[in-house]
């Protein structure tokens, strides 16, 4: 009775999963469009634009803790609800930031929406990683991913014009309230509907989210558990940099020489490899065991990076483009692999591993900083030693599981 009962609860936390993920990539990648917008508009340099990132991903490290334990109190599918809520008021809020064209009004919305995904990242890829056939968790969570590359490749087609595009001044509803109104809407049926089913877990082992300090120190201990979060923040930071940083490089006149929109256009196409490529990983990981298909794909971003960097004209941006379908198996088959066994260490690894996605808020100001020093091509070596990073760890995962 248990078994089936779980089943179907398993079942209904993937069908809500797969609006939750789509939303969540969707409002990503409209963040990151935000950071040519306030470059062209503001007259900020490259370091003062990613501040957007910093907010946008600060408060995975600082709230994470208290998140946690608020997980550990509520439960996931309440959790679940809480993050949506703070994404839709952050949404909201960032509407009003934008009509202020206040750069500090735009920052502080995003906070809230930092907010809301770090309640997200804890429960759902929590819960969806342990609920179900464990042998079968990186293919779920792939797949879901895969649902957050759809958003995150519309979400480019719809901004190009609402968020980027800088049209003249009229009345009536700006453009940008489009995407960010549409998600708060989105976003807020989603929490209604995880509040209603705040009871589906209960009775189900892994439904139980409480933890003890034991198994706080049992996770802190594990080293592969840290050997992922260290992966995590390379790979994120990587991730996260180049989708900020790609509209403006697909702009200079040595790479495409496009305009701002035609550019952010563009960008929808490396969103677009990412979720091709997490199809396609769920559908490999039946053939090839996850930690080598990780070691290849983290190979071929850093090489695309790097050709990236030397290359010039189309090549260099199609290289560079090309990184998204490779970083597309990367986060849910680190996350997997990182992530204890052990129940009550479940909610103290998601916990860490959520505090790594701080490299999105670290890695793109110090690539903003190097390109204000170096040029735009130069810094995008910084993403590109992050993928070694990812490289180890998946080297170091299949060496240790041969010497076992």
């Amino acid at each position: 009775m248990l078994k089936g009962r779980a089943g179907s609860a398993a079942a209904k936390v993937f069908s809500l999963s797969i609006g939750v993920f789509f939303i969540g990539g969707f409002v990503a990648s409209s963040v990151s469009l935000l950071v040519p917008r306030v470059r062209l508009t503001l007259g900020l340099d490259y370091a003062s634009a990613m501040a957007v990132q910093l907010a946008s991903h600060s408060s995975y490290l600082v709230l994470a803790i208290p998140i946690a334990a608020a997980v550990s109190v509520v439960g996931y599918m309440r959790a679940h609800a809480i993050g949506l809520t703070l994404m839709a008021a952050g949404c909201g809020l960032l509407i009003a930031g934008l009509a202020s064209q206040s750069f500090a009004f735009v920052l502080m919305p995003l906070l809230a929406v930092s907010a809301g995904a770090s309640f997200l990242q804890i429960a759902s890829n929590n819960v969806v990683t342990l609920i179900g056939d464990s042998g079968r968790a990186a293919v779920r969570l792939n797949i879901l991913q895969g649902f957050n590359s759809l958003g995150t490749v519309v979400a480019p087609l719809v901004g190009a014009a609402t968020i980027v595009a800088l049209p003249a001044r009229a009345q009536g509803i700006p453009p940008y309230a489009l995407p960010f109104g549409c998600a708060a809407i989105t976003l807020t049926v989603l929490a209604l509907a995880f509040a209603a089913s705040r009871n589906l877990l209960r009775g189900i082992p892994v439904g139980s989210t409480r933890t003890s300090k034991r198994g706080w120190v049992g996770a802190l201990r594990d080293r592969r558990l840290v050997a992922g979060a260290a992966a995590i923040f390379a790979y994120v930071g990587a991730e996260v940099a180049i989708g900020a940083l790609l509209t403006d490089f697909l702009m200079q006149p040595s790479t495409m020489a496009l305009a701002p929109m035609g550019a952010a256009r563009l960008v929808s196409l490396y969103w677009g490899g990412a979720m091709i490529g997490r199809f396609a990983g769920a559908w490999l990981m039946g053939r090839i065991a996850p930690a080598r298909l990780l070691r290849w794909a983290a190979g071929a971003a850093g090489l695309l990076v790097i050709a990236a960097v030397f290359a010039h004209g189309p090549i260099s941006g199609a290289a560079l483009i090309g990184v998204g379908l490779f970083n597309s198996v990367m986060y849910p088959t680190i996350y997997v692999l990182a992530l204890p066994t052990a129940p009550e260490q479940a909610t103290p690894g998601a916990t860490l591993l959520c505090m790594a996605v701080v490299g999105g808020a670290i890695i793109p100001p110090i690539t903003g900083l190097a390109a204000d020093q170096w040029g735009l091509a130069a810094s995008l070596l910084l993403p590109a030693s992050c993928y070694g990073i990812v490289l180890l760890f998946a080297s170091d995962f299949l060496l240790t599981r041969t010497r076992r």
